[in-house]
């Protein structure tokens, strides 16, 4: 392997890529083995694992909303128009403006 301190920014930066991407890779791996080993022995007690867990066969949980309302004055500040308004809606709302005026 390359002495990292005679390594250019570029090569720094494409080993860091590197790396990210097995430590991602590497957890994926754990994370599905995890989940096969704990089918499997949900399955030894004649369950599924989601009759045990309530979840979703994915294994994951609804994707994210997109978003609907976006600051006028910021545009990544935004909302999705679900759970709690954030403050920057509830100023503008209060200021006299309507939520379809924050619409994207």
């Amino acid at each position: 392997m390359n002495d990292i301190d005679k390594m250019s920014l570029s090569e720094l930066k494409s080993l860091r890529t590197k790396v990210e991407r097995a430590i991602t890779d590497f957890e994926d791996r754990k994370r599905r083995e995890a989940i096969a080993a704990a089918e499997e022995t949900a399955r030894g007690y004649g369950f599924s694992l989601n009759d045990l867990t309530g979840g979703k066969a994915s294994g994951k949980r609804g994707s994210k909303a997109a978003a609907k309302y976006a600051h006028p004055d910021d545009a990544s500040q935004t909302w999705t128009g679900r759970g709690r308004r954030p403050k920057w809606v509830q100023d503008a709302l209060s200021d006299g403006k309507k939520l379809e005026d924050l619409a994207i």
